[in-house]
């Protein structure tokens, strides 16, 4: 059993060793932090945490490292999380204001962040299967291709090219946007996904090219109605694990491998389970499952009309926990309020 002093310790060691990168011995701990006793009494607690796997000696050298267990409990019981300054506050909230839609926000939030902490920043697309189809264009653009573009009141905006039997008409276009439009203007992405699919069902009719025509366009249309349901991540700051090699005691291309694929952290971010201030983290070999364990993972939920996603961030273990979970959990905060501004003002 650790004594509350021995907690305090553990503070100190995962501290220390967070800003200075070498084993934290007993000595410095005295020098460094007002415990008021010996160095002798703090080998005697090092070692009973030691006991307990939550430190460990990397070599023969009388330093000390926290474990991923060790990790742990700091981020459980010990961490403060420290609030991001003014001046980051007021950068973090002049950036983002400038996002010209959703795409942009989320591209914004991970650069944000990842300036703010120097880690891999994560940020989930919030679902778009609850949102809504607003509005739908078509767009000639010669021969036999129509630009087709989907708005959602998320504000997603896309844009794909259809390639069609015949060249439309004027008023052929006229025609294909209102039957198109019909089947997905007001609906949900999931409602209208599967009223396109039924469309295609019935076929065009024998040598009516219009109808040709708009299945060619409804294939288009339903092909980015899936993507819209599909989960993806935003990510930035990838060249930061480069700098950090020297954290991993292996290679750091699983990580790379993570981030190409995005599978593996979409998974493990649905998995981990946020605390009573909303934020979750998954440490070492916590992430064995998932082929990550020299990483951790911190998430927070983010809120929007279309429901919760998360943001986070992908380092190493030795991470400043503290000031990290304060910026993942700032920068959450400050991209619910903007989604749900953005709501407010449709």
């Amino acid at each position: 059993m650790v004594s509350e002093r021995g907690l305090q310790v553990l503070r100190a060691i995962v501290q220390d060793y967070v800003d200075t990168r070498e084993p934290v011995g007993s000595k410095a701990i005295v020098d460094r932090h007002a415990f008021g006793v010996s160095a002798a009494t703090i080998r005697n607690d090092m070692a009973l945490l030691e006991d307990e796997d939550l430190i460990v000696a990397p070599h023969t050298s009388s330093g000390r490292v926290p474990t991923d267990k060790g990790y742990r409990v700091f981020v459980d019981h010990l961490a403060e999380l420290r609030p991001l300054s003014g001046a980051q506050r007021s950068a973090i909230t002049s950036f983002l204001d400038e996002a010209g839609d959703l795409d942009d926000l989320l591209a914004r939030t991970v650069r944000a962040l990842t300036q703010l902490t120097g880690q891999v920043a994560i940020v989930q697309y919030p679902s778009f299967a609850r949102a809504n189809v607003t509005h739908v264009e078509l767009v000639a653009l010669g021969g036999p291709r129509l630009l087709v573009i989907l708005v959602t009141d998320t504000g997603r905006v896309s844009q794909r090219i259809a390639l069609v039997p015949t060249e439309p008409t004027e008023a052929d276009i006229i025609q294909l946007r209102a039957r198109v439009g019909a089947v997905l203007v007001g609906r949900s992405v999931a409602d209208s996904s599967h009223r396109v699919q039924a469309a295609l069902a019935d076929g065009p009719r024998p040598g009516v090219a219009l109808d040709a025509i708009a299945d060619a366009v409804l294939r288009v249309v339903g092909e980015e109605l899936e993507e819209f349901r599909q989960d993806r991540l935003v990510l930035a700051g990838a060249a930061t694990l480069a700098k950090r090699e020297s954290d991993f005691r292996g290679s750091i291309y699983p990580l790379l491998e993570a981030i190409e694929e995005q599978v593996t952290l979409l998974r493990l971010m649905s998995e981990m389970v946020a605390d009573e201030k909303g934020l979750s983290a998954s440490i070492g070999r916590e992430n064995e499952p998932f082929g990550l364990v020299e990483a951790s993972v911190l998430a927070s939920r983010y809120d929007g009309s279309t429901g919760g996603a998360r943001v986070g961030l992908l380092g190493p273990t030795r991470m400043d926990y503290s000031s990290n979970l304060a910026a993942v959990r700032a920068v959450a905060h400050y991209l619910t309020r903007m989604l749900e501004d953005d709501d407010a003002s449709r």
